[in-house]
């Protein structure tokens, strides 16, 4: 049975300071490097056969803890480009545009210069296919929050409004009994589980 293994990075120098990165390229934070240490033993319990990370430092960084530095680069895996929300506080969006905040986190709202959910949700559903016709049959993705939303949503008709966002160095596994998507973990940690993370 095929399964996909998707793991959010650590927290990020961003996430600490709740601002938006979309796909600006941020190093993790130290304690992000914690939680992606902690986080690793429960991953290699898995023995994934293929290992993708996205392109971008902060889940480069993350698949390297987690012991696959040799991870294979898959700039699909980037998380949804915010456009001209790139750097923004997210207080700073819900204090001064909570509509437009809540109808992006819905997926019924796209900033300026950003990335529509749908095409979004497109981008990760063509990852996922990639996925499934390897040879392996446990696909580890160190990838973002949003991919992880997008791919629930693809998968399973999760829509990005009920879904929390997931929280850094956690894990979700989608399995493929007989090809039909059903999800067996979702928003695990090795340490206390993140139900306010940021996006």
């Amino acid at each position: 049975m095929k399964r996909i293994l998707l793991v959010r990075h650590g927290e990020s120098e961003w996430n600490a300071i709740r601002r938006l990165q979309g796909q600006a390229d941020i190093d993790l934070s130290e304690r992000g490097r914690e939680q992606a240490r902690a986080l690793a033993p429960m991953v290699a319990s898995f023995r994934p056969g293929l290992v993708m990370t996205s392109d971008l430092k902060r889940a480069v960084q993350t698949a390297a803890l987690l012991g696959y530095p040799e991870a294979g680069h898959e700039p699909m895996l980037r998380e949804q480009d915010v456009g001209t929300w790139t750097g923004a506080e997210i207080a700073h969006l819900m204090a001064n545009a909570p509509a437009a905040y809540a109808g992006w986190r819905a997926g019924t709202f796209a900033p300026e210069n950003g990335e529509i959910w749908a095409d979004f949700r497109a981008r990760i559903a063509r990852v996922i296919e990639k996925a499934l016709a390897a040879e392996a049959d446990t696909i580890l993705m160190v990838c973002h929050g949003g991919v992880i939303r997008a791919a629930l949503d693809g998968t399973l008709g999760l829509a990005p409004a009920r879904i929390i966002p997931v929280g850094p160095a956690s894990l979700t596994i989608l399995a493929f009994p007989k090809g039909e998507a059903r999800l067996e973990v979702f928003n695990t940690t090795a340490f206390a589980p993140v139900i306010d993370a940021p996006d």
